[in-house]
Formats: C-alpha cells, sequence, structure tokens
C-alpha cells in the first residue's frame, strides 16, 4: 500500500468489519450479552456477527517513540464471515433480544422463533395466528409483546400469555421499561394499554402516522417519530401531549440517553436533542441541545451511548459520525456511502453495528482511549 492510499483512508476503513449483504439491510439488534449483532435483511433473512474482534484496535496501534505520535495499521485479515439464516418471510422480520442469549424473530408465519448467535432457530416461543409485524421485549420484566395485524399476544411464559384484539392494523409497538404498559400504533392514533389486569387504556389521535415508538428510562414519558408533521411527546403523569415541529423528513428513529440526560430523533438536517430536564413542550425551545454540525442531508438514524454522553448519527448520504451531547464536536466514522439504515450500541458501548441501504453490515470497534 503506497503513502497516499495510506492517507486516504478513514476512520472506517481502520476500525470496521464490513461485509456486503444479499439485500438492503433494514433492521439490527444486539444480543443481550453484547457477544454478537444480528442483521434483519430486507428479504427477510437474518445475518450473524460476532462482536468480538479479532484483530482489535489496540493490537493495531503504534506509539512513535520520538515524536509519540499514534498510528493504527490496517487490518490484515478478512473478517469472519457471516452466519446466515433461511429466509423467515419474505420482507424484513422485526428482531427483539431473547430471554437468555440470542434473538427474537418474528414470521410471516405468525411465529416468534428463538435464533441462537450461532444462526440455530428453536422451536416457536409464541403463535400469534397473522405474520407478525412488530416485537419488542421488556427485559427487566421478562414481558415480550408480538404485533400481528389482528391481534397482540403478551407473553411471560409459556402458562403465561394474554391476547389483545386490535379493531385497525398495527404499525409498531413498545412495551414500557417495568412491562406495566404497551404502546401501540396504528395510522392516525397511539393506544396505551395495561398488559396486565383491567387497568384503563388510552387513546390519543395523532396528526400523522407513527413510525417509531420509544419509552424514556423511567417510563414517564413517551416519545412517537411521526411520518410528518415532527415528534410527539406523550407524559404519562399527566397525560399531556405536544407535537414538536420542524422537521423536514421523517423522524424515522429516536433514543433517549441516561448518560446525557437526553432525549434525540433523526429528521432534521443536524441531531436533533433535548435535555429531558426541558424537553420541547409548548413548542418552548430552551432546553434544545447543540450536537454535531447541521449539514444538507437528513439525519435518517440516530443512537445514544449506552454509558456516556455520545450519540452516533447516520445520513441519507452514508455519513456516519459519533457527537458529543451539546458540543459541535463530532467524530467522522464514514464521510459517505450507502444510505444508513440502522445503527446500535453494545451494552459496553465498545462496538457500533451499523446498517446500510446498499447492504452493507459493520461493525466498528473503537479503541478504549476513544471516548475518554
Amino acid at each position: 500500500m503506497n503513502q497516499q492510499s495510506m492517507r486516504n483512508l478513514t476512520l472506517f476503513d481502520l476500525l470496521a468489519r464490513n461485509w456486503q449483504c444479499q439485500a438492503p439491510v433494514a433492521g439490527l439488534r444486539f444480543s443481550g450479552d453484547g457477544l454478537a449483532v444480528a442483521f434483519a435483511w430486507a428479504d427477510g433473512t437474518v445475518a450473524i456477527a460476532a462482536a468480538e474482534d479479532r484483530e482489535p484496535p489496540e493490537s493495531r496501534i503504534r506509539v512513535s517513540g520520538d515524536l509519540g505520535q499514534t498510528t493504527i495499521r490496517p487490518r490484515e485479515k478478512p473478517p469472519v464471515p457471516l452466519i446466515v439464516t433461511a429466509a423467515f418471510g419474505d420482507n424484513t422480520v422485526p428482531l427483539a433480544i431473547q430471554p437468555r442469549a440470542g434473538f427474537l424473530a418474528g414470521t410471516t408465519g405468525g411465529d416468534v422463533l428463538p435464533v441462537s448467535t450461532a444462526g440455530d432457530v428453536g422451536e416457536p416461543l409464541i403463535k400469534t395466528g397473522n405474520p407478525v409485524v412488530a416485537l419488542d421485549r421488556a427485559a427487566h420484566a421478562g414481558v415480550i409483546a408480538a404485533g400481528g395485524d389482528q391481534c397482540v399476544v403478551l407473553w411471560r411464559g409459556a402458562s403465561d400469555t394474554r391476547s389483545l384484539d386490535l379493531e385497525k392494523p398495527l404499525s409498531g409497538l413498545a412495551l414500557s421499561p417495568d412491562g406495566r404498559r404497551l404502546a401501540l400504533g396504528f395510522g392516525d392514533s397511539l393506544s396505551l394499554r395495561p398488559t396486565q389486569g383491567s387497568g384503563t387504556s388510552r387513546e390519543i389521535p395523532l396528526p400523522a402516522r407513527p413510525i417509531t415508538i420509544g419509552w424514556s428510562g423511567d417510563g414517564a414519558w413517551l416519545a412517537c417519530g411521526l411520518e410528518t408533521g415532527g415528534l410527539a411527546l406523550v407524559g404519562m403523569a399527566d397525560g399531556r401531549i405536544d407535537i414538536v415541529p420542524g422537521f423536514p423528513a421523517p423522524v424515522r428513529t429516536l433514543c433517549w440517553s441516561e448518560p446525557a440526560g437526553a432525549l434525540f430523533a433523526s429528521g432534521a438536517f443536524r441531531i436533533a436533542g433535548w435535555s429531558t430536564a426541558a424537553l420541547p413542550l409548548d413548542r418552548k425551545a430552551g432546553g434544545a441541545l447543540e450536537t454535531g454540525h447541521a449539514g444538507l442531508v437528513a439525519i435518517e438514524v440516530v443512537a445514544a451511548h449506552p454509558a456516556k454522553p455520545l450519540v452516533a448519527a447516520g445520513s441519507a448520504n452514508g455519513r456516519i459520525v459519533v457527537a458529543r451531547t451539546g458540543s459541535r464536536d463530532e467524530l467522522v466514522v464514514r464521510p459517505l456511502g450507502g444510505a444508513v439504515t440502522g445503527l446500535g450500541w453494545s451494552a459496553d458501548g465498545r462496538h457500533l453495528a451499523i446498517g446500510c441501504a446498499d447492504g452493507m453490515a459493520a461493525i466498528v470497534t473503537f479503541p478504549d482511549q476513544m471516548f475518554k
């Protein structure tokens, strides 16, 4: 490799393991133990990669003795190939974390199947009777919610299941962190329902279709990204509903960051973020966090670091950055490429998984000293 090509290497070239998939990557999920990543392809296939890097960046870093300059050499070995499952349907399957280790995959046949990190598929855990379009698990509560076109099945064990009938097509769902409440997204509304007992349900009209739903870590707030019109915020304590406008693109992803005490959303020309102590209620912008740089292409995906006040963001032009909350400082991981469709951090914050519309799947492993 000549010196010119060495100078052109990006951080992505040096730190990422990447694979070319046979279909666009439409979703991804780390296993609960952080040892593997499942990439959901748009053709119904799931591909699994080990998170561990056999050429970790620490083994490739060199510090010159005279100037103290730090460099990292390129990888010498190709990444271990992906483990590819048989197709679970003819389009993207929803993924969740398996109760023990591995993943859960919803199929067009109506089953929720356990998938090990080695790609082995077990017997159905849940049968919904119609194609599974949404899947979630409240890890600490041990509750799984599997949604189809006509019903949602709540699972707490083989002998403890409950079915909720639906009157209209489901677009998404999310369990509260304590597993006691279930948010259901429909074409023009949101429904909040108890997962046990006979508590009160609540129907919330929305100005547009909700395309992503996310609970705050304490369950006090629910955020809904809308297909048009911005972001909806729902308070659990007082029942208030606020619409945050001003997003030029659909709010496809959002994330709550406990280390930063912040809410982040995609759909703007920069990383949109607010302090959870001053959410943008009544269109007040006092809690806005100016994070990263503004660009000419909308942010498509955001993912909050689990342990540090950092957020990763991917754009439609393939640009991927990691920014510090409330600061313009950002680390450019990849300058250009296929449109970013998924980002996710491992539980220890060491690995960032990436999925793209051009079929690229990747795991970027950062050196320990990168985010001190």
